[in-house]
């Protein structure tokens, strides 16, 4: 097993490595397709780069029935911006978006545009999207369906009911109440040899559905799921429905030792392919006149389930969310500074990678990301005069 997982912690968000978090949690909702009304917003466009540069070269977009473009901030905002941002030691990357429109980009530290990263823990919001995917072309079900139904190969193996009785929502959510196979269990799981089984037989530590306990295990369990309902793959799946329609490569990335692609953690983009991710979301799964991801799903995935009180955040399916400045905020989080971040209300989109290996801490490097989201990107984003998207 060629594996060179060398940490028992790198999978995680940054700020997940200690003491598995855990507090009581809102009822769970589980989600059906066309349980959710609403319109999906789609946001056309071309790519302005800023600081210097032409408009030019195109991105990549999401059409829909509304043609707008934002105009860019006043240069010296932005420019300020890039400036302090160059000071976080370990970020190697900073974009800005409004909508379809990238107000400006810059790379720090050997970091490029071309650069592919390993974005760690995004990789979970990508699952979580493919799962959506698949409840919408009925190879699943709705979240409603257990992993006694949904394993029965390996439903005998578990002798705990409760095991059995947890639900894709509660994998999704991190409710399924299995300690976690994160942080310190991280190595011992993936040097197991059967990662499905090993999760499974995780202890309980509360009754599904009712408290939250991070783990990669639960990912790497939908990850099963979805290559057993979809029967192609999980990088394959990604290929043809959620990867190639945003003009994003299926990079290869770990499987565990009976072959399936681990969920959860170890994808790779580039920060531009982030981007696209990000937008996607923003325009509720709507691509260049293509509904991606159903907007029930993204609307579902973008709420509230559960809080933290680790750090206070919320978690919903794959995304965190908070408040940045005031604003409704949500996003994708990888290990060592790994972003997408959503300001909906704002049309935002704000991608940050980094090298967590280089000097300063990454701990500081996140503050230091949140702080100059708050007090500089936001009122920068505030005082821009272009339409919002309704």
């Amino acid at each position: 097993m060629a594996l060179a997982f060398r940490s028992v912690c790198k999978e995680m968000p940054l700020h997940l490595c200690g003491e598995t978090p855990r507090n009581l949690c809102r009822p769970p909702t589980p989600y059906r397709v066309g349980s959710g009304g609403g319109r999906a917003t789609g946001l056309p466009a071309t790519v302005c780069a800023l600081l210097g540069m032409a408009a030019g070269g195109l991105l990549g977009s999401a059409t829909g029935a509304r043609a707008w473009q934002a105009e860019p901030p006043p240069r010296s905002d932005l420019e300020a911006v890039f400036r302090n941002a160059a000071r976080i030691p370990a970020l190697t990357s900073l974009l800005v978006a409004r909508g379809d429109t990238l107000l400006g980009e810059r790379y720090f530290h050997g970091g490029s545009a071309g650069r592919v990263v390993n974005v760690k823990s995004i990789s979970k919001s990508v699952v979580s999207a493919l799962v959506g995917i698949a409840i919408a072309e009925g190879e699943l079900e709705g979240t409603n369906r257990t992993v006694g139904e949904l394993l029965p190969d390996y439903a005998p193996r578990v002798s705990d009911p409760r095991k059995r009785a947890i639900t894709v929502e509660d994998l999704l959510s991190m409710r399924a109440g299995l300690a976690t196979t994160s942080f310190g269990a991280y190595g011992a799981w993936v040097t197991s040899d059967d990662w499905i089984l090993a999760a499974l037989r995780r202890p309980l530590e509360c009754e599904p559905g009712t408290c939250w306990i991070y783990s990669t295990g639960n990912y790497h369990l939908l990850s099963v799921i979805l290559t057993r309902a979809t029967g192609v793959d999980t990088r394959t799946y990604a290929a043809r429905k959620l990867l190639g329609p945003l003009g994003i490569p299926a990079r290869p990335w770990d499987r565990d030792p009976r072959g399936y692609y681990l969920g959860g953690n170890n994808m790779a983009f580039t920060a531009r392919e982030l981007l696209r991710f990000g937008q996607l979301y923003l325009a509720e799964g709507r691509w260049r006149g293509r509904q991606v991801v159903p907007a029930d799903w993204v609307r579902g995935s973008l709420r509230p389930l559960v809080v933290s009180s680790f750090n206070g955040y919320d978690y919903g399916y794959g995304w965190w969310g908070r408040r940045l400045a005031g604003e409704e905020a949500w996003f994708a989080w990888g290990y060592g500074g790994q972003y997408v971040i959503l300001v909906p209300r704002l049309a935002l989109v704000v991608v940050a990678t980094a090298a967590p290996g280089r000097e300063g801490s990454w701990r500081e490097g996140d503050r230091a990301l949140f702080d100059l989201l708050e007090e500089e990107v936001i009122p920068v984003v505030r005082r821009d005069r272009s339409p919002r998207v309704p």
